[in-house]
């Protein structure tokens, strides 16, 4: 089966009832973890973008908390899937800011890991990448927006 596009997807929707709709969300919601969590984030988070992204940063030392530790392998699998629910949860919200406060979040905490991430190339690389891609994303903002960001990125750096 060949799926349509989206824009053929928002004609045929615009032609369902309300109820319609409810049930194709929730039946949506059924088939894939994401989907669940974008839903939760749409009708739940998306009025308190502050909340959301501590909730997030949570998860983040939450999942920091529980990295082997034993070799550099098993740390890079770790930092390399919370950074793919990082890069998920900014998805989520659309919003550049959102994902540049947690992309420095992250940074922050892989910069103060033990054991240090400077022992370990790949390590090394993957924070130099997001520090890169931050940059990227804070010269795309409002003025004061960069400012601020780029203080922040300035004492991540130092």
């Amino acid at each position: 089966m060949k799926a349509v596009s989206v824009v053929t997807i928002k004609k045929e929707l615009q032609h369902r009832s309300s109820d319609e709709l409810m049930q194709l969300c929730l039946r949506l919601s059924k088939f894939k973890k994401e989907n669940k969590e974008l839903l939760t984030y749409l009708l739940f988070e998306s009025h308190d973008e502050s909340g959301y992204i501590e909730t997030v940063k949570v998860e983040i030392d939450e999942q920091f908390e529980t990295i082997n530790r034993d070799s550099y392998f098993y740390i890079k699998k770790s930092v390399r899937k919370i950074l793919r629910n990082i890069k998920k949860y900014a998805r989520y919200s659309l919003k550049k800011e959102t994902e540049v406060e947690l992309l420095l979040y992250f940074c922050k905490k892989l910069k103060n890991f033990t054991p240090s991430i400077n022992r370990n190339v790949t390590l090394t690389n993957i924070y130099e990448r997001q520090i890169a891609l931050i940059k990227r994303i804070i010269s795309k903002l409002h003025e004061d927006l960069q400012y601020d960001y780029n203080m922040a990125l300035e004492e991540l750096e130092n």
